[in-house]
């Protein structure tokens, strides 16, 4: 137990300067394992009353991350009214010390799970800004290569005029062929620029349906940032399929209004993409703190706890007996807080239950 106590002190006096903002993270998630841990031995440790008096914190940790059919969890769950009574046997004791262990190393799980997500995210969203970055580096230097210009229509009665319109200029009347010469190097820049202002749009529409959560990780943060190079890079993709004419009737852009217009709107696009990994980072956040089963798939679980609860219980507490109509009466988790039902020990001379 000491020795947990001193990694838990290690870890949380540990400076990490500049890479605080990725490994602090772990480095608190190292330190309250160790202290589960510790806690865990502890209560190999204190007295009867002590087990008897925590028993019912056991149990709602239990419940909240070990799955409904989870051996312990249906073990401890029949025998925590004796417990809580009084009557502690030393395998009541294993099985508590066994039950709480599993859901401390259940609960690493799930914010290991978070923290990996977050991660990935951070990753990617590097990685799309190092993409975006780079097409406008390369833009700025070879701004024909990359050209964004339109050629909508030729003057009429003068063939070898055309107009060409640019995300940063707009040309009239300038002889044929030379579209792509007139590129701006600030071109693809001010689209992508375009981008992040329409996918700022999404972001903030998004922001109705995120939720706080207790996770030491800001999961919904991670994925909010990402939608902004993505935002970018989708303008820039979505008006390069426009000028190669990919996309039917949308070739013909006559003003530079028109341009970045598009732009935004491809930006504001990119939430058909990022809502899945909002979705993905949501579902990941509620699986926090609850059975694998619940989180996804309710009524499975729910038929697999009154499976367990049917079960025949153990010698000793008191058990659920089946009623005439098939259901189940009598808890098997102990009394309900606030219902004043107590178990009471029966009288000397007269058979328990009359």
């Amino acid at each position: 137990m000491r020795g947990h106590l001193k990694k838990a002190g290690a870890a949380a006096d540990e400076d990490f300067g500049w890479r605080r903002a990725w490994s602090g993270s772990a480095a608190r998630e190292g330190v309250w394992s160790n202290i589960r841990s510790a806690e865990v031995m502890l209560l190999q440790l204190v007295s009867d009353e002590e087990v008897a008096g925590r028993a019912s914190e056991v149990m709602a940790l239990v419940k909240d991350h070990l799955e409904t059919d989870d051996p312990r969890r249906v073990r401890l769950a029949r025998r925590l009214r004796s417990i809580i009574s009084g009557e502690i046997s030393p395998s009541d004791r294993d099985l508590m010390v066994r039950a709480l262990d599993a859901a401390y190393n259940a609960l690493d799980d799930e914010l290991a799970r978070v923290r990996s997500l977050r991660n990935i995210l951070w990753t990617a969203t590097f990685v799309v800004l190092l993409g975006v970055a780079g097409l406008a580096v390369y833009g700025w230097f070879f701004p024909q290569s990359l050209s964004l210009c339109f050629t909508p229509k030729v003057e009429p009665g003068n063939a070898s005029g055309i107009d060409v319109v640019c995300p940063t200029a707009e040309h009239r009347n300038v002889p044929v062929g030379t579209a792509s010469s007139l590129a701006q190097p600030r071109d693809i820049l001010t689209v992508e620029i375009a981008g992040l202002a329409g996918a700022a749009l999404t972001v903030i529409a998004s922001l109705r349906r995120i939720r706080g959560t207790d996770s030491p990780y800001m999961l919904p943060l991670a994925s909010a940032v990402l939608k902004f190079p993505t935002g970018a890079l989708s303008a820039f993709l979505g008006l390069l399929l426009i000028r190669g004419a990919f996309v039917p009737g949308l070739s013909d852009l006559d003003s530079r209004a028109q341009v970045l217009g598009w732009a935004a709107a491809f930006g504001a696009a990119q939430h058909l993409v990022t809502r899945l990994v909002d979705e993905r980072a949501q579902m990941t956040l509620e699986e926090v703190g609850r059975p694998t089963d619940a989180a996804n798939d309710p009524e499975r679980a729910a038929v697999k706890e009154i499976a367990a609860e049917g079960e025949p219980a153990a010698p000793g507490p008191q058990a659920a007996a089946p009623s005439g109509n098939g259901e189940y009466e009598g808890p098997l988790e102990g009394p309900r807080e606030g219902t004043g039902e107590e178990e009471r020990e029966p009288e000397p001379g007269r058979p328990a239950g009359s």
